[in-house]
């Protein structure tokens, strides 16, 4: 038995998500609601204790971290459609990828998503509020983000960001204007990681990420978006996820 937990197919929860609808395994989907730091509630902390997704639950035995749950798919289910590539220079190449996108353009982005969306959900709390949830927080650098997010982030420290955010779509464009997939001829592990970063860039960073500027990174955007995996994740995500939409207010 499979149970995948996650914020839903976006970000490093997407990841191990499309892999699974990539390699058709059947999986239970445990949609955390981050609006309401599901993630650090108690019971969630006894699965992971870090209070962070994805965490995949696999007959009782919890794996974490994004990229590593999609590895350990690879290993644990060797029959079903594989994502990594059989030759090892290629999952060499493959895993350069993915060391790339973890170590350097998921934290980029993440900044400045922090900046956009978090931050004006932190300072919608009260101080007493605010407290209490960072409270419940289990990682001491995540505690410190929040806070950040609260503050707003000084603006060297966003127009550094996004300096490295620029670096990463032109990282991106150039390689796929060599080749299809990132790793080379065969779509990979290596691609659903980044496509996990890059998905929706055109729209939030329309003016950088663009059929002009980044035609082959748009194309991929594309290609990945119509394979059928993709399309029955989203769909069936948004049947499957809870009402995210804010609670109505009281009537006066």
């Amino acid at each position: 038995m499979l149970t995948l937990y996650s914020f839903g197919p976006a970000a490093n929860s997407l990841k191990p998500l499309l892999a699974l609808y990539e390699k058709g395994l059947a999986f239970t989907p445990r949609f955390i609601d981050p609006r309401r730091f599901e993630h650090h509630e108690d019971w969630f902390k006894r699965i992971n204790p870090r209070g962070q997704v994805p965490a995949l639950d696999h007959d009782g035995h919890i794996v974490t971290e994004s990229t590593v749950i999609c590895e350990y798919l690879e290993d644990a289910f060797p029959d079903a459609p594989r994502l990594r590539p059989a030759d090892p220079l290629a999952i060499a190449e493959m895993r350069v990828w993915t060391k790339w996108v973890d170590e350097y353009f998921c934290w980029c982005v993440s900044t400045i998503g922090w900046e956009r969306m978090i931050g004006p959900m932190a300072r919608a709390l009260s101080d007493e509020e605010f407290e209490e949830k960072v409270k419940r927080i289990p990682v001491v650098e995540q505690q410190v983000k929040w806070r950040n997010a609260r503050a707003g982030f000084p603006k060297e420290v966003l127009d550094e960001e996004m300096r490295k955010i620029r670096f990463s779509i032109d990282r991106l464009e150039k390689r796929l204007s060599e080749s299809e997939w990132l790793a080379g001829d065969q779509y990979t592990l290596a691609d659903i990681c980044n496509f996990a970063v890059a998905n929706g860039m055109q729209h939030g960073y329309a003016d950088i990420v663009n059929r002009e500027a980044t035609p082959h990174l748009v194309a991929w955007i594309e290609r990945i978006n119509a394979r059928p995996a993709a399309r029955e994740m989203f769909a069936r995500s948004q049947t499957e996820m809870p009402d995210r939409r804010p609670a109505p207010a009281p009537a006066a």
